[in-house]
């Protein structure tokens, strides 16, 4: 049994990740600010800190604590927010990261796992699907931030020997995405589906993105655990996916149809991104299991008793 802290552990794939971890017999603390988060999905086997990844106490309580592995999955998410307020994004995703690891560093954690974006940080390129040696040209101060903290992790091993893996995900997706603050396009638009109201499309919809199921994510990162990997990771189906097309898996699951409206394109939207998981499958032994037919169901159907 290790000792683990998740942070963002309230969230999302932060939240489904506490409850694998628990269900493998590890002793799991969460860390949220509840931003976004939801206390309802803190798993009650777990201790929970109410905290924000900038306090200034962090150091002290993971001395006191004395963590094996930490999970850094707290950030802000949303590309919007950080193009409207870049300095915001910057001090979640940068310094808030560079907190949880200088309290890893002092407390001599084994090793901290990162969940980055795979979407966001190489930007739009040729090369679909998009392997971990692209070069990196994010569209959004969210995958410059990303892209900065990854880089850190790299300094904080070469110099403190601070163990890391990067995992970049491309788009997650699954049951309790929608609830809290982190709504995905297909969190957004099941909702809708669920409630008979209508949705925006930004563009043209044929802006493709590669789907991955919540599930699939968590196992690559219990995987990530004990691999030694100091590198970047896709976590990805490697297929490409565009707006329309996921609409029409949604309606397949729900029987019925979305009602769509057409908007501008929004600054620092990539117009494809799919992510190639080759690396994924040989260093972590990884592939995704759920198929997006199957995935859309799953998460529709939870997103239903939802609004019951």
């Amino acid at each position: 049994m290790s000792k683990i802290l998740v942070t963002g552990g309230a969230g999302f794939i932060g939240s489904t990740l506490v409850d694998a971890l628990l269900a493998n017999g590890h002793a799991v603390t969460v860390l949220d600010n509840l931003v976004s988060g939801r206390r309802d999905y803190i798993n009650q086997a777990a201790d929970f800190w109410e905290l924000d990844i900038l306090d200034e106490s962090l150091t002290e309580r993971f001395l006191e604590s004395k963590f094996d592995f930490v999970y850094h999955l707290a950030a802000q998410i949303d590309v919007r927010i950080s193009v409207e307020d870049p300095v915001f994004d910057n001090r979640i995703n940068v310094l808030g990261g560079l907190n949880i690891l200088e309290a890893s560093r002092k407390s001599g954690v084994k090793k901290v796992i990162m969940a980055s974006t795979g979407g966001a940080i190489y930007g739009d390129t040729d090369i679909i699907p998009t392997p971990e040696t692209a070069p990196t040209y994010p569209l959004s101060p969210y995958g410059i931030n990303k892209l900065t903290l990854e880089k850190h992790l790299n300094y904080y091993y070469q110099v403190y020997g601070l163990n890391y893996s990067v995992l970049r995900f491309s788009n997650v997706y699954g049951p309790r995405q929608y609830k809290g603050g982190e709504a995905g396009v297909i969190a957004i638009f099941t909702e809708a589906l669920a409630n008979n109201k209508s949705c925006l499309i930004y563009g043209d919809g044929k802006q493709t993105r590669d789907y991955v199921y919540v599930d699939d994510v968590v196992s690559a990162l219990i995987k990530a655990m004990t691999v030694e990997a100091q590198q970047e990771i896709n976590i990805s189906t490697a297929n490409e996916v565009d707006i329309w097309e996921m609409i029409s898996m949604i309606e397949k699951a729900a029987q019925k149809k979305l009602e769509v409206k057409l908007a501008p394109t929004r600054a620092g939207e990539q117009k494809r991104s799919c992510l190639s998981n080759s690396r994924a499958q040989e260093i972590l032994g990884w592939q995704p299991q759920i198929n997006f037919t199957e995935g859309i169901a799953r998460t529709y159907k939870w997103v239903a008793e939802q609004v019951k």
